[in-house]
């Protein structure tokens, strides 16, 4: 598991069917003919996971004009995620990967070590999927400052190119 394959740019990202925060179920299938911003977190209600969230839900407008459907995962429950969404007003879906086997086929679940404790989970990364299914641009180990720009940049670009 240590060596996890992240999905590469230019594959087809793979499907999956999720629940969200009201318990319903997404499928990537669902938002084809538009791009899709799939990011991995580690933990509802957490301070990084927190800024991250508000900051796709605070460019949401932006997101919206250009197509775009936000889809965050984490491996806590519809339950977990109903309570970050509502504390936050937050405006998309969270999909509950309770068994991390989303996060598995696109590299997100890896090892990690912190503070010489080695263990698996989230590596924080977002996938930027295009209209057709395909991976058009991969963050691994994203820094939550400034990332959701680094993904309008590049959901312009992308618009711009179809």
């Amino acid at each position: 598991m240590a060596d996890a394959q992240w999905l590469e740019e230019g594959s087809k990202a793979p499907a999956f069917t999720l629940k969200d925060q009201h318990g319903k179920s997404v499928k990537l299938s669902d938002f084809k003919g538009h791009p899709v911003v799939v990011y991995f977190y580690p933990k509802d209600d957490t301070p990084g996971c927190t800024k991250e969230a508000c900051a796709f839900r605070d460019q949401q407008t932006d997101l919206q004009q250009l197509g775009a459907v936000v889809l965050g995962i984490s491996p806590d429950d519809s339950a977990s995620h109903g309570k970050f969404a509502t504390k936050y007003d937050l405006n998309f879906p969270l999909l509950a990967d309770t068994e991390h086997q989303v996060a598995e086929k696109f590299g997100a679940w890896r090892e990690k070590n912190m503070y010489g404790k080695v263990s698996l989970g989230i590596q924080r990364s977002t996938f930027l999927i295009d209209a057709t299914g395909k991976v058009a641009k991969v963050w691994k180990r994203v820094q939550v400052d400034g990332h959701d720009q680094q993904v309008l940049t590049a959901l312009r670009e992308l618009v711009a190119e179809a």
